[in-house]
């Protein structure tokens, strides 16, 4: 064995080494950034499309209200008697929708 054929195992390792702890980071990083977010993406949408007349919402500002009529992308919202917002159904919170009717 030559001291050439040494140095090249020692890089080699190295090398070996850094590709490992590059693509563990990696895997981290998706396992708890993307995949979640990714995850609640799909909620999100699936609770957009799911949205029919008679529900009660809350918006990105924080009216609560009730779906008075969908048209489209937009939703019309019957906030009292008579008294009608429309907005755009991306302008619907998910989140705060599920807590003001108490599902999760």
């Amino acid at each position: 064995m030559t001291i050439n054929w040494i140095l090249a195992q020692a890089m080699g390792g190295e090398i070996m080494g850094q590709v490992f702890l590059f693509g563990s980071i990696i895997l981290i990083m998706y396992f708890f950034m993307i995949r979640p977010q990714q995850k609640k993406q799909k909620e999100t949408k699936n609770f957009i499309d799911s949205i029919k007349k008679g529900d009660n919402v809350v918006t990105i500002g924080g009216i609560h209200a009730k779906v008075s009529a969908l048209e489209g992308e937009t939703v019309i919202l019957e906030l009292d008697k008579g008294m009608k917002l429309k907005v755009e159904k991306t302008a619907i919170s998910a989140d705060f929708s599920k807590k003001a009717t108490g599902t999760k």
